[in-house]
């Protein structure tokens, strides 16, 4: 069983989680009490984002089209008139406390700092008339600006994160 290691300064069960995030280098350099980790707290059981068929297909040909790319980070930032934007970048280095979503050969990189306000988020692709480009079915947007580039987001609240889980 798998063994990771938390400072004391948290409580178990938030440290479980946590832990089940970080990669072991993260941990090697500070005391620690170390345990198995259940299997409910892996990340593998719940992802950040999950990807539609169309936006793993555009990721992959992204990916495809430069010889050093990774993969996309998603990310956000504040901005526009709602408040939030967010963003999107190629990924050609792999950043520390990134989560990485795949489907079909595509690789999605979460930034850590929006990982709350992205939890529970489907992230599709989409071909109009007047638009083409990625689209965010996001749980935590309480509202957006008219023309749609930026949107105003709240964190994923416990118990949102419950109902995604199926504990509520």
């Amino acid at each position: 069983m798998q063994q990771r290691c938390y400072n004391t300064n948290y409580s178990e069960n938030v440290a479980k989680v946590v832990l089940s995030r970080l990669p072991h280098s993260r941990l090697d350099d500070s005391p620690a009490i170390c345990q198995p980790v259940p299997e409910e707290f892996e990340m593998g059981r719940f992802a950040v984002i999950t990807l539609t068929d169309a936006a793993a297909n555009r990721v992959h040909e992204i990916m495809t089209s430069r010889e050093d790319a990774l993969g996309i980070r998603v990310g956000v930032k504040k901005g526009g008139c709602a408040g939030m934007e967010y963003t999107i970048e190629l990924v050609t280095e792999a950043k520390a406390g990134d989560d990485l979503i795949e489907k079909d050969g595509a690789k999605v990189f979460i930034a850590p700092e929006a990982v709350l306000f992205l939890l529970g988020t489907q992230m599709d692709f989409e071909v109009t008339t007047l638009r083409t480009g990625f689209v965010f079915n996001n749980p935590n947007q309480t509202s957006a600006c008219g023309c749609g580039e930026s949107v105003e987001l709240k964190p994923a609240s416990p118990e949102s994160l419950r109902q995604m889980q199926g504990t509520a």
